[in-house]
């Protein structure tokens, strides 16, 4: 079996990776090419893949890669993913995370109809929600630029499907987190900045809106949930989520207590450069039809992916005073 992983080098796409050499797959990773490449996440698996280039705003370069390497699966993850960044470059959001959605189905249609692809869709896409928990029915209201292209790349995905019979399947994932998150992502800032704080290197924590609620889950357990889509008879969306909402305080108390900070309002400090201009408040999936159907249940507790994250942090930080 030959998988082709688009944004191979981030935090999805090096556990997915990860996931298919352990069952036997030909993994090929699409690199687009700059002037400085950033293989962190995939370092310990480099001999093992084919990375092939490639780019998400390049229709040539897309077709040229599926045909060449004749995929049995497809996994679309490459996308400006930072719903900040999004309101400050809404243009390449939307080059990015939803034209490339298509630039890659007609790359699947001309070159390879054949194959499985998944398109990594996201709970940002339901925004200001209008039902609690969100399921795979319920009606989308973006509130970023990024939600916004990621609803786009959604029912671009079902349009082929549908138009042009390809297998096609849409995970929406919630907030899903590790170790290898980048640090803009409030999950990660908060684990490296307790360890930084633990280790005398900072004093605060600057994060925006500390009452917006999450559904977070571990990135490791959710690729299990990509490649269970596939496997599947017939092409659907699914909800992956942990069915749990939890707050970024409770992130920042249930770190500080795993760091050994006591007051974890000492270290805190508000930037309102943080603060969205369109908040989403409150999200939590309902994963109901992905456990019936997938059998995949998430396997890390929220409790136990922080407890993750913040030793990974401790651990890194103290290796630096070596």
């Amino acid at each position: 079996m030959k998988a082709l992983i688009t944004g191979v080098t981030g935090q999805d796409g090096s556990y997915l990776a990860e996931f298919l050499l352990e069952k036997g797959y030909e993994v090929y990773g699409l690199n687009r090419r700059t002037s400085t490449q950033n293989y962190d996440r995939i370092k310990h698996i480099i001999p093992n893949l084919h990375l092939i280039s490639g780019d998400l705003i390049d229709q040539h370069s897309l077709t040229n890669a599926i045909n060449q390497i004749q995929p049995d699966e497809i996994y679309n993850l490459a996308a400006q993913s930072f719903v900040q960044a999004s309101w400050e470059q809404p243009v390449l959001t939307g080059e990015f995370t939803a034209l490339g959605v298509t630039r890659m189905l007609e790359a699947v249609r001309l070159a390879c109809p054949g194959v499985k692809f998944y398109q990594a869709s996201s709970s940002e896409m339901f925004g200001k929600v209008v039902e609690t928990p969100q399921k795979e029915s319920t009606p989308f209201y973006p509130r970023s630029p990024y939600g916004v292209a990621k609803v786009y790349g959604h029912w671009i995905t079902v349009n082929y499907r549908e138009s042009y019979n390809i297998f096609a399947c849409s995970g929406i994932l919630f907030n899903h987190e590790s170790p290898r998150r980048g640090l803009e992502f409030v999950t990660r800032k908060i684990a490296n900045g307790v360890a930084r704080i633990k280790f005398g290197k900072q004093q605060k924590i600057q994060l925006g809106n500390l009452e917006s609620k999450r559904d977070w889950g571990f990135a490791k357990d959710y690729v299990e949930a990509m490649w269970l889509m596939l496997q599947q008879q017939q092409p659907d969306d699914y909800v992956v989520a942990t069915g749990e909402t939890h707050s970024v305080r409770e992130f920042l108390q249930l770190a500080c207590q795993i760091a050994g900070i006591q007051d974890w309002e000492s270290v805190y400090e508000h930037d309102v450069h943080y603060d969205r201009p369109a908040e989403v408040d409150y999200l939590i999936g309902d994963a109901s039809k992905a456990k019936q159907k997938l059998g995949w249940v998430p396997k890390t507790s929220f409790q136990e992916l922080v407890r993750i994250m913040v030793e990974a942090e401790l651990e890194l930080e103290k290796n630096e005073l070596i």
